[in-house]
C-alpha cells in the first residue's frame, strides 16, 4: 500500500510538472559585516517552466507591472520600494545563466559561467513537511550549505543555484550572511513573463561577466560618476545657491558612506578584487 501511494504521488507530481511552477522563497541578508544584528529580509519569487526559471524580488515584479499597468493609461506613478535589483534567469536545457541589473543609471544584461561542484551528505531533515538532503558547495567565495527535496524532482533553486537532484528548499552560507528559504509553492497557468519596462529612462547593454564586474566596481569607487553634468547649479528651498558641481560632491559622499555599509555581498569574492585593485595603487 504505501509503495501504490508513494508511486502515485510520483505520478501526480508528473503531471503537475507539465504545469508551470512558482516558488516563494525569504531571502535574509546581512549587508554590514560590522553590523550582523541588521538584517534585512526580501520576498523572492522562482518562475520556472519546463525551459527557463525567473528569480526576482517579488516587490520589484509588483512595482514594474504597476509601472507599466498605469503608462499605458498615461499616468505616472513612483517606483514602489524594494531592496533586491537583480533578476536571474536560468536556461535549465543548456544549463546557463544570466541576470539583469543596474549598476548607477545603466541597467545590464549578464551572461556568468556559474559550474557547482556539490557535495553531498547524508543527513536529512524535512522542510514543509518534505524530506530534504544536506549538500554543500563552493561558489562567489563562500561556502554553502542546502537542503533539497527529492520530491520535488527539479534542479533548480533561488538565486543561480541549481544541479541537485531536486528543489533547493534552503541554502545559506557558512557565515549565516545570506540564507534563502522556501516558503510556498504554486501552480501558473502560463509560462511566466516578466514585464518589460519600455520608459527609456536607464540605458541596456548586454556585456560579459569580466565587463560588468568592472562597472560595478568603478561605481563603487565614483558612485557619482553618472551625474557629471547632469545637475545644475540651483537654489535650494531656502534660496541658498549652489552649484551643480557642489550638489554632486554631497551626493557622492553620501552615496559613498550607503557603499561602505554594503560590504558584505553575496558574491564576496568581487570585493575582493576591489581591495587588491585599490591595494596596486
Amino acid at each position: 500500500m504505501k509503495l501504490y501511494l508513494n508511486l502515485l504521488f510520483i505520478f501526480c507530481f508528473g503531471l503537475s510538472l507539465a504545469q508551470n511552477k512558482e516558488f516563494t522563497y525569504e531571502y535574509q541578508f546581512i549587508s554590514d559585516s560590522t553590523n550582523r544584528k541588521d538584517v534585512s529580509a526580501e520576498i523572492m519569487i522562482l518562475n520556472i517552466d519546463k525551459e527557463k526559471s525567473h528569480y526576482s524580488s517579488f516587490d520589484k515584479y509588483i512595482s514594474d507591472s504597476t509601472i507599466i499597468a498605469e503608462t499605458k493609461k498615461n499616468v505616472m506613478v513612483m517606483p514602489l520600494p524594494y531592496k533586491i535589483v537583480e533578476m536571474d534567469i536560468k536556461d535549465l536545457k543548456n544549463k546557463k545563466i544570466s541576470f539583469e541589473t543596474k549598476v548607477g543609471d545603466a541597467k545590464y544584461t549578464v551572461d556568468q559561467d556559474v559550474k557547482l561542484k556539490w557535495n553531498l551528505l547524508n543527513e536529512f531533515d524535512e522542510i514543509l513537511n518534505y524530506k530534504v538532503q544536506k549538500a554543500t558547495t563552493e561558489f562567489g567565495g563562500r561556502t554553502w550549505i542546502a537542503w533539497f527535496a527529492k520530491d520535488i524532482p527539479i534542479q533548480d533553486g533561488p538565486y543561480k543555484f541549481y544541479g541537485l537532484p531536486g528543489l533547493i528548499l534552503k541554502i545559506e552560507d557558512k557565515t549565516s550572511s545570506h540564507k534563502f528559504v522556501l516558503k510556498g509553492i504554486k501552480n501558473t497557468k502560463e509560462a511566466f513573463e516578466y514585464p518589460e519596462r519600455k520608459d527609456g529612462y536607464f540605458g541596456k547593454a548586454k556585456v560579459n561577466y569580466s565587463a560588468y564586474v568592472k562597472a560595478y566596481l568603478q561605481h563603487r569607487i565614483d558612485p557619482a560618476a553618472h551625474l557629471i553634468g547632469r545637475i545644475p547649479d540651483q537654489r535650494d528651498s531656502e534660496g541658498n545657491f549652489r552649484t551643480g558641481d557642489q550638489i554632486i560632491r554631497e551626493q557622492r559622499k553620501m552615496m559613498l558612506e550607503k557603499i561602505s555599509k554594503d560590504n558584505n555581498i553575496i558574491e564576496i569574492d568581487i570585493l575582493k578584487r576591489e581591495s587588491e585593485s585599490k591595494s596596486k595603487k
